[in-house]
Order: C-alpha cells, then structure tokens, then sequence
C-alpha cells in the first residue's frame, strides 16, 4: 500500500475518533438515559467542549472527501512522488494536531493548522491537475 492511501486510512481512523469524542462528551452532558431514549423532547445545547468538537468533526468532513479523492486518483494514475507523500503526511497530521487546538479554544494558531491542511491536500493534487 501507497505511503498516501496509509495516510488516507489513518484519517478514516481519526474521523471515527471525531465521531466519539463529541458524542462521550455530549453523553456526559445529557445523559445516558436521554442518549439512549427516543430523543422526542427538546435538545439541551451543546456545552462549550461538545460544541468545539462537533465543530471540529463537521471541518474535517468537509476537507475529507477531497483529500480522499485525490489521494485514491494519485494512486490510480501511478503519480505518487515526495509531494504526493508530503502532501498526504501535511493533511494528516495537521487534522491531528487541529482537533486538540480547536477543542482548547485556542485561535490563529488553530487556523494556521487548517491552512496546512488545505495545503497538504493542493501537493496531493499538484501531480493530477
């Protein structure tokens, strides 16, 4: 398997860990019983961390397909080189580092990550376009 479709499997990973973390977090707030229940009542708000996370998780499903499908193109077309591979390891990891930064509440810094990001999945694209 191609360093990019690792890279590709190990964020599918941290979108399953973006999936959990809101939802233990929002289970402490609400409840087992409300969580577990048919829900038919009003939604208490989100808490401040559930709400970061949440937030987190919808920012990371809006780059995901992106980098999902460039990845799999690079690795159809045989185009993989060092900036397919530091494209791919850039996304990565700044997805990474992005879900603590953004669920501290910590600004800038938190933005700067995210253009990383954006950046790692334009080298992934570089060699297809």
């Amino acid at each position: 398997m191609s360093f990019e479709l690792t890279m590709l499997a190990w964020t599918l990973v941290l979108a399953l860990v973006q999936v959990l973390l809101p939802a233990v977090v929002r289970n402490r707030e609400v409840g087992l019983k409300y969580n577990a229940g048919p829900r038919d009542g009003p939604v208490p708000p989100p808490g401040r961390l559930s709400g970061r996370l949440m937030r987190a998780q919808a920012n990371l499903f809006e780059t995901l397909p992106v980098f999902a499908a460039a990845v799999l193109i690079v690795h159809v077309t045989g185009r993989e080189n060092v900036l397919t591979h530091y494209g791919a390891l850039a996304y990565f990891v700044a997805r990474v580092v992005y879900v603590p930064l953004y669920a501290a509440g910590v600004p800038f810094v938190r933005s700067l990550v995210w253009l990383v990001s954006i950046v790692g999945i334009v080298q992934v694209l570089v060699p297809i376009i």
